[in-house]
């Protein structure tokens, strides 16, 4: 089992993941692609169950992302049509173990049936506190940080905010993810190899995990295989290997 060879006391906090590969398993399957996306829940039910499971505090998923707009109004339509039906299927669930839901993102650009579920959804598991699920909707990091700028500016220029106060913490204050640590593991499936418009400013100093599985296929032996390998990277921040091994052994 690899559970075994997981560091309980190294887990990340935050864990974030972009789904990648759903029209292509289909494609490969002779299917259309919305047959690809609904099967990718179950890949999301299985590792939001590994993560709360392990322990581990925060797991944001890229469920759909600003550029997605230009996908064909089918697909698009499609995929808002499933996001309501899985949030209603599973509130319960999520209820149950004790895990909140969130989302980050323009939620006022999604569909008004889409936005009114999705906030129903954060409001009956606001009170749950084993684990955070952050849906990340029709997100662009780019987007989330234009955005910061310029309500960071406001407060400038209203008198709110000393120009001389502003630092990398200020600024994380305005982002979406404000309330959130910063991820220190991001996984994308399907074997590309970027980060696509996603948590850009958060990600400075995440590991990235790369795998060639696509997200309908991936299970919770995928998932513990990303934290093994997280774990077995040594996280310097700058710092020499030899600075990190005196502090390891400092503490």
């Amino acid at each position: 089992m690899y559970t075994d060879q997981i560091i309980y006391s190294k887990l990340p906090r935050h864990i974030a993941i972009i789904m990648d590969g759903n029209g292509r398993w289909a494609k490969e399957k002779g299917k259309p692609r919305v047959f690809g996306h609904k099967s990718g829940v179950t890949a999301v039910r299985e590792v939001t169950e590994a993560a709360a499971e392990l322990g581990i505090e925060y797991l944001t998923l890229y469920a759909f992302s600003t550029e997605n707009w230009s996908r064909p109004t089918f697909e698009v339509n499609a995929l808002m049509t499933l996001l309501v039906e899985t949030v209603k299927q599973e509130l319960a669930t999520l209820n149950k173990n004790n895990i909140r839901l969130k989302a980050i993102g323009d939620l006022s650009g999604l569909p008004k049936k889409t936005r009114e579920t999705l906030l129903q959804g954060i409001e009956m598991t606001a009170q749950n506190t084993r684990m955070t699920l952050v849906l990340a909707l029709n997100y662009s990091s780019r987007w989330e940080i234009v955005e910061a700028a310029k309500k960071m500016a406001l407060d400038v220029s209203e008198g709110n905010l000393n120009i001389d106060a502003v630092n990398a913490d200020v600024f994380s204050g305005y982002l979406n993810t404000k309330d959130i640590p910063d991820p220190e593991l991001m996984i994308r499936t399907s074997g590309e190899h970027r980060i696509s418009n996603y948590l850009l400013w958060q990600a400075a100093y995440a590991e990235l995990y790369f795998t060639s599985v696509l997200w309908p296929d991936f299970r919770k032996e995928h998932f513990y295989q990303a934290i093994i390998d997280f774990q077995n990277r040594e996280r310097r921040f700058g710092k020499t290997s030899e600075q990190v091994s005196e502090r390891n052994l400092e503490n």
